[in-house]
């Protein structure tokens, strides 16, 4: 039996789906949602809390400010909650009404933009509204998830050697980037462990992380219209961009095989599929799942809000698992 005294002491580190049976190639999604704050950023959030307090920063009695998507608010929230602090986080419209109401249950205060930076988008917008209330407060800490190294510093003491420990055969690491922590973390972790191992990041159409041009995107978490300051390219191997539309269709396709997983997934899965396609040898492979599809019960997985969101509804007969060359 396990007892815990705190919610970032719950982790389930090893645990990954088999899509084998589905797709016909050696496919494993490792699950990171399985926590209390229910995301991957909830090792983020932890590591730059814990340094913050370290280097004398985040003293109690202050204030946490972040500007989030959704889910490393809700672990920013929940770390706060636990560890007694009060936590600000700024975000936008597009993030999921349940992660807003997450954030607000762990007793955060939740600013919502709706007006996008001329430039840099609705992460800009975000940014500038934390620089504005932290220059109001002195109390008021910005850890700043967008370039602290601890961002992806937690990923390299943590989800790249957990992955290369259960999988010590692998060829190649499939990895969402929004902050470009995680990608990171587990890039530079698998380039000093195993040089071979091939890193392929996937991103968002309309994101501009690796250059491409801005476009529309809907759905949080991966993505993003200004460069992460975190991503040095030369550790990454490939890059497949992947269109949102492609990314509703294989949420909906996991779940039907009885797998709820979030949008993040989606894209990463489908952007995995298409990239091991062109490969003409076996090859195993690893995509890691930022999250579960409970917060995007009210888009992803909704056909009115894909329809409204993405111009169309999502295909309902097909089965993208079904096509991939076997």
């Amino acid at each position: 039996m396990r007892v815990i005294s705190a919610p970032q002491e719950f982790t389930v580190p090893d645990l990954y789906v088999d899509l084998r049976r589905f797709v016909g190639r050696d496919l494993f999604v490792k699950c990171e949602g399985f926590n209390f704050a229910g995301s991957i950023k909830l090792k983020a959030a932890l590591e730059i809390v814990e340094r913050a307090e370290r280097d004398g920063q985040l003293l109690p009695g202050r204030t946490i400010v972040e500007s989030s998507s959704g889910n490393i608010g809700v672990a920013l929230a929940m770390v706060a909650a636990s560890r007694g602090y009060r936590f600000i986080c700024v975000t936008d419209d597009h993030c999921t009404l349940s992660a807003r109401q997450l954030m607000q249950n762990y007793g955060a205060e939740v600013h919502v933009l709706t007006e996008p930076h001329p430039v840099d988008g609705l992460v800009g917008a975000r940014q500038r509204m934390v620089e504005s209330l932290c220059a109001e407060h002195e109390d008021y800490v910005w850890l700043d998830q967008h370039t602290n190294p601890g961002n992806w510093t937690a990923h390299y003491r943590s989800t790249g050697p957990e992955i290369l420990r259960m999988f010590p055969g692998l060829d190649v690491l499939f990895v969402g980037t929004g902050t470009a922590g995680t990608l990171m973390g587990c890039a530079r972790y698998l380039r000093e462990a195993r040089r071979s191992i091939r890193v392929v990041a996937v991103d968002s159409v309309g994101s501009v992380s690796f250059g491409g041009p801005p476009g529309p995107r809907q759905i949080p978490g991966l993505g993003s219209a200004i460069r992460p300051a975190l991503l040095d390219e030369s550790l990454v191997d490939d890059v497949v961009h992947v269109e949102e539309t492609e990314t509703v269709e294989m949420c909906r396709t996991l779940v039907r095989h009885g797998f709820l997983f979030g949008g993040s997934t989606g894209t990463v899965v489908a952007g995995a599929l298409s990239w091991l396609a062109r490969e003409d040898r076996d090859l195993t492979a690893v995509a890691i799942s930022p999250d579960l599809g409970d917060h995007y019960l009210d888009t992803v997985y909704r056909d009115h809000w894909a329809a409204d969101a993405l111009g169309r509804a999502p295909e309902q007969t097909t089965d993208r698992l079904s096509e991939v060359p076997r």
